[in-house]
């Protein structure tokens, strides 16, 4: 009897051991189920996260990859081979018509036509040649310009008109030359362009007539002349201008060509009469838009 109820104990015991690990290994069971499919949503999130991220990357990419692959159509190649033509017959008429157009502003040092150009804006030329006479006999270099009293500086531009935003500019413009440069101008577009009262106009005639290098000046005779020819369409805003004809001018012609558009400006193209078309050397090839 005694030994009837220590076996039924046994297996009493035993049943509850083997019901004690089919739940727990049904526990563990199901926590590493719960675990895996945990680690499955999360893997799989981050993959959407990264394909949605990827896609717009992709996305992004494609349409800026479009952008720059982009041909022109046929009818648009057209138009462009006829402004290019036109461009180039331009371009050699005006050669022949003024074959030693160079810079109205008179200079002999670089950092004088940086002074000059300073001085032009909404005054011409000839004027501005002769106040630069005083300024210079007075401040014959950078470093006395850099010195010089910002009053005694407007005083003697006064005539080119704006004398105080001018007198400033030229005399920051001279102590950065000093300072930064060692009075030199920095032979790099985007460095003059940081120089005071620099902008895109002054910075082109610098690279073009002191370094050499191609440049397109796009000053007041340039922009109404290359509307008129029709090289350009009703554009005036001067970076535009500049941008369009970058595509039509060889750039070993930019700089030469654009102070021929200003002598032609000057004596035939006029701004404040009417235009000298029937003395015109590119009368039979102009398109006379706003005359």
């Amino acid at each position: 009897m005694e030994d009837t109820e220590r076996v039924e104990k046994n297996i009493n015991t035993e049943c509850k051991a083997e019901t004690i690990n089919k739940i727990e290994g049904t526990s563990k069971e199901t926590t590493n189920k719960a675990s895996k499919e945990k680690t499955n949503k999360e893997e799989i999130s981050k993959e959407k996260t990264t394909n949605k991220t990827a896609n717009k990357t992709t996305s992004k990419k494609g349409i800026k990859s479009n952008k720059k692959a982009r041909e022109l159509t046929p009818e648009e190649k057209q138009k462009m081979q006829a402004l290019q033509d036109l461009t180039l017959e331009v371009i050699e008429r005006l050669k022949k018509e003024y074959p030693d157009a160079g810079c109205t502003l008179d200079y002999d040092q670089a950092w004088k036509l940086l002074v000059s150009v300073r001085l032009a804006a909404q005054c011409t030329d000839a004027r501005v040649n002769v106040v630069v006479e005083d300024l210079y006999a007075k401040y014959p270099d950078i470093n006395a310009l850099a010195e010089a009293d910002v009053e005694d500086i407007e005083r003697i531009v006064r005539p080119c008109g704006l004398g105080k935003s001018k007198a400033r500019d030229i005399s920051a413009c001279m102590k950065m030359l000093r300072d930064e440069y060692n009075g030199q101008i920095p032979k790099d577009f985007n460095a003059i362009l940081k120089l005071p009262g620099v902008g895109r106009k002054s910075a082109n005639l610098i690279m073009g007539d002191v370094f050499g290098e191609p440049a397109i000046v796009t000053d007041t005779h340039c922009i109404r002349l290359v509307n008129r020819i029709g090289l350009v369409d009703g554009i005036k805003e001067p970076k535009k201008v500049e941008m369009a004809l970058w595509k039509l001018v060889p750039p070993e012609e930019g700089s030469d060509f654009c102070h021929r558009l200003v002598y032609h400006g000057r004596d035939v193209c006029t701004a404040r009469t009417k235009p000298y078309c029937h003395k015109c050397c590119l009368q039979d090839i102009c398109g006379k838009h706003g005359v």
